[in-house]
């Protein structure tokens, strides 16, 4: 009984990061480049009180053998790495990838953390910068006299001077692609870093060597679904209180054998 009061604690543990998970994909509908999380679940050590296989006489054999369960575990999260709608909002430095491939920006400490967020803003020195004021990487500084901003779709960034006649190319918005986006560690503010588990970065330019394509004017939206997760909520809730009612039921078990032993 104790037991299965344990693997009923699993559930429930489970089922509760489950719903954690959901309300940060809600909560998150609105965040620019953000992509969903799914959890996943592994079931825990077996008890084998009979292994498969095992002999039961000298010519015969279990054919399954007796293996008691111990619950279940969220072994880890996952992001959906699908590509969310391009939100048109006019801004020049409002700039989408449609595709793969992350934004570089330098941070505070010196590491180079990407993001899918490029809702972008020019400092006090010009220099293209997040919401936080990191720098974009490579840097691109904006001359203070320029009249306009155009970003191509391979991510060029020119300018149009005052008395030329001719753009003039200050930069280019390199993106980064990694083998398994998914290793990447998030650190809130739409950054993430490398790890070992998402293997090193290989930049270069939008649409070459399966990179995305930028647009500018747009931004990436979340690619979260609200009836998703709705319906994940109902099934979580639906999970937890038929783990909840089998604990009860153990408890009653448990209370009707003291009153028989009494």
């Amino acid at each position: 009984m104790i037991q299965s009061l344990a693997i009923v604690r699993t559930g429930l543990e489970g089922e509760q990061t489950k719903m954690d998970i959901i309300a940060n994909n809600l909560a998150n509908i609105n965040t620019a480049g953000f992509k969903k999380i799914r959890p996943v679940f592994e079931d825990l050590l077996y008890q084998n009180a009979s292994q498969p296989g095992g002999f039961t006489t000298q010519d015969t054999n279990y054919p399954s053998g007796l293996q008691k369960g111990t619950g279940a575990n969220v072994i880890s999260t996952e992001p959906i790495e699908t590509q969310g709608n391009l939100m048109q909002t006019q801004n020049a430095l409002d700039v989408a990838i449609n595709g793969n491939g992350f934004f570089q920006i330098l941070m505070p400490s010196g590491q180079i953390a990407y993001t899918r967020d490029g809702s972008f803003a020019l400092n006090a020195q010009g220099q293209v910068v997040t919401a936080q004021g990191y720098q974009l990487q490579p840097p691109i500084t904006v001359p203070p006299q320029a009249q306009s901003i155009t970003i191509g779709t391979d991510g060029t960034v020119s300018v149009q001077l005052p008395g030329q006649a001719v753009p003039s190319q200050i930069g280019l918005m390199q993106l980064a692609s990694f083998i398994n986006p998914a290793g990447l560690q998030s650190i809130g503010n739409n950054l993430a870093l490398q790890t070992q588990a998402s293997g090193a970065p290989v930049t270069g330019k939008g649409t070459i060597n399966g990179l995305g394509s930028i647009a500018q004017g747009y931004l990436e939206s979340s690619n979260v679904q609200v009836v998703d997760e709705m319906v994940d909520m109902i099934e979580t809730e639906r999970a937890y209180e038929l783990n909840t009612q089998a604990a009860k039921n153990v408890n009653d078990m448990l209370g009707y054998l003291n009153q028989a032993g009494s």
